[in-house]
């Protein structure tokens, strides 16, 4: 067995990086009009987010590092620390890591730790900062097994996967607008990204890449961003609120206070955490698939747009004046 080198943690130690890119953001914003909009107090939340997650990485991080160790006696082989299966390994781990942002916007059991990134209405650098304090409990670690069945080791995976999450800053920018055509086709950029965060009925649910912006366009979830449709973001009902506890924690309220409702099924109990964001046992709420629908039905001319559903959804007559 080869011997496990000491890896730094590459996103800790990229943290003075962070917070200088800010400030620069910040001065270049509001000293030479770029663009770009900040909140004093959306700001501070988001580097308390950060702080948060650092710290329950820190509390909580053996829990899916220790699964993945216990898994990594079963190996089909070990590739050992070569710089080439740090390349495959990152490749992978990106796949990875498409898969999972798209569970997460589809699965509300996951989506109730991933949620709080999305939940600032400003798009700036600080804004990345904005991460989960509870990720280490929806047990998505487990589409990490496969790579390490492989022979990536835990360790390995985990370095890498810090670079992966380094590249995702500063694609969190209004300030950058469009990058050279080639890069906007394979790597995920500031336009890309802008369409993920944004509540644009055309952009739900889309762009979910985290470096390599071709899983998107290879499975089917790519959107443009458009000038005539510019982003709006935060969530689809904002929670109104700068309080990083409740930023952390209002949607697992929220899902256990419709799991444990009175009066439904254990079913239907069980469907409040697997399905997706929206779904309700009496259809009393929209998940993005009715508020696309709805959005076509108001503007017939954008039906079988990226990210929009075609002609099924609109009326076999037209619509009476606000119906």
């Amino acid at each position: 067995m080869n011997e496990i080198p000491d890896f730094p943690q590459v996103t800790q130690l990229a943290i003075p990086l962070f917070v200088g890119a800010i400030i620069v953001e910040i001065i270049a914003v509001r000293f030479f009009r770029r663009i770009g909009e900040f909140e004093t107090t959306d700001v501070l939340t988001s580097l308390m987010m950060g702080v948060g997650n650092v710290a329950a990485g820190i509390l909580f991080g053996f829990i899916s590092y220790g699964a993945l160790m216990w898994f990594w006696q079963f190996r089909f082989f070990d590739l050992g620390f070569y710089w080439w299966v740090g390349l495959i390994a990152f490749i992978l781990d990106d796949l990875r890591y498409y898969w999972y942002h798209r569970i997460a916007h589809r699965v509300r059991w996951v989506w109730a730790e991933h949620i709080n990134h999305h939940s600032s209405q400003h798009y700036n650098l600080s804004t990345a900062l904005r991460q989960s304090w509870t990720g280490q409990f929806t047990g998505m670690f487990v589409l990490q097994i496969p790579v390490v069945l492989l022979g990536f080791h835990p360790a390995f995976v985990a370095f890498v996967y810090g670079f992966n999450l380094v590249y995702q800053f500063w694609i969190h920018t209004e300030t950058i607008r469009k990058m050279p055509w080639w890069f906007e086709a394979v790597m995920n950029t500031p336009s890309h990204h802008r369409v993920h965060h944004a509540t644009n009925p055309r952009y739900l649910d889309a762009n979910y890449a985290g470096t390599l912006i071709i899983w998107d366009r290879m499975f089917g979830t790519f959107v443009e961003e458009l000038e005539e449709d510019m982003p709006r973001y935060g969530i689809v009902k904002n929670i109104g609120t700068f309080n990083p506890v409740k930023v952390a924690f209002h949607e697992w309220v929220g899902l256990w206070k419709d799991i444990l409702q009175p009066g439904i099924s254990l079913q239907d109990r069980l469907r409040y955490a697997y399905m997706p964001p929206g779904w309700s046992h009496d259809g009393s709420r929209k998940g993005s698939e009715a508020l696309k629908a709805d959005y076509v039905r108001r503007n017939p001319d954008q039906a079988g747009m990226p990210g929009l559903p075609g002609e099924e959804v609109l009326p076999s007559r037209p619509l009476p004046a606000g119906e």
